[in-house]
């Protein structure tokens, strides 16, 4: 009786995943909010609270490197090997990993703006189509609009570490994003050539 309750509990929850795993995501669909705290008119909520970043290297001195964890989803910052910082993380959803490696900082830029992703705004500047790629299908009367990007610490060819919304898992097309304090402390203290390294 028992062995059979539980195999009911166990076909039960079989057809809930199956039922659940075939439909579309929502973290990564089109209403996805995302990018420095609002995305499109809307603010974000749900975000998880972030007890875990913090910055204390303004008054240390010394070369400065980055570690980063894509499966704690962090960042770790040291100057001459001392910890002076820890910043949650959110990296490249599947599909869109961000990559592991040796990298440096190739390009610092505070105000960019992606010339990949974004959305499809009318003259008046209001979102018409959000969370789009340049090269999907426009609607009429709108133009394309890159995603806010502050404090972009650019690591390789098309991605690097900037401020944008963290929902608490990795959601981004494969850059590397931290909360706004974070990326702003981060990018002061880095040059061209800071040496970056990025592991599972």
């Amino acid at each position: 009786m028992r062995s059979s309750f539980y195999l009911s509990l166990l076909i039960v929850a079989a057809a809930a995943f199956f039922v659940t795993s075939c439909q579309e995501d929502i973290r990564y669909s089109g209403q996805t909010q995302y990018l420095g705290g609002t995305y499109g008119n809307q603010p974000t909520s749900n975000a998880p609270v972030d007890n875990v970043s913090y910055w204390d290297g303004d008054h240390i001195g010394g070369k400065p490197t980055i570690k980063i964890s894509i499966k704690e989803q962090r960042a770790y910052f040291y100057k001459n090997g001392m910890l002076v910082g820890i910043s949650q993380l959110s990296t490249g959803r599947e599909g869109k990993n961000t990559p592991i490696g040796h990298f440096s900082v190739v390009n610092k830029d505070r105000n960019h703006a992606s010339s990949m992703y974004g959305d499809f705004v009318d003259k008046s500047d209001q979102v018409v189509k959000p969370n789009v790629a340049v090269s999907d299908p426009k609607p009429p009367g709108t133009h394309f609009k890159g995603a806010p990007m502050p404090y972009y610490m650019q690591i390789a060819p098309g991605f690097g570490l900037h401020a944008g919304y963290l929902p608490g898992y990795p959601a981004s097309h494969g850059c590397i994003r931290m909360p706004e304090f974070m990326a702003e402390d981060f990018f002061k203290s880095v040059s061209v050539g800071t040496p970056v390294t990025i592991t599972n």
